[in-house]
């Protein structure tokens, strides 16, 4: 049974920093592409961060670069978010996705970050 399992969000200040992890079980996890999504109300899902199988490279939509570091763990079959200097517009649910072309696409639950003084 597929299972990820997202943690680490909450309430942060702006210009705080939470670490959101993405615990994962069920599939072969160092032959998936990892990514970070999230949702804010009203809006559509965006991609935020993007990390790949083998060499680790990276790719962030503009609106976090410099400020999210998304990082993989093979070992622990899980991946994570730094997020720094936070603010108000980054409020929204964070979620989990595997992919793996063409068709392998798993999504975790979700988790609330919110942003606020």
């Amino acid at each position: 049974q597929v299972q990820l399992v997202e943690s680490g969000g909450g309430l942060a200040q702006p210009g705080g920093s939470l670490r959101l992890s993405c615990a994962t079980s069920g599939f072969t996890f160092s032959n998936y592409a990892m990514n970070w999504y999230r949702q804010a109300p009203g809006m559509e899902r965006e991609l935020v961060a993007h990390i790949n199988t083998r060499t680790g490279s990276t790719n962030y939509a503009d609106s976090v670069k410099v400020r999210f570091t998304i990082s993989r763990d093979n070992a622990k079959n899980t991946v994570y978010l730094q997020m720094n200097s936070l603010k108000p517009e980054d409020t929204a649910v964070y979620y989990c996705n595997a992919n793996r072309w063409p068709s392998n696409n798993y999504w975790g639950q979700g988790t609330q970050v919110t942003v606020s003084s």
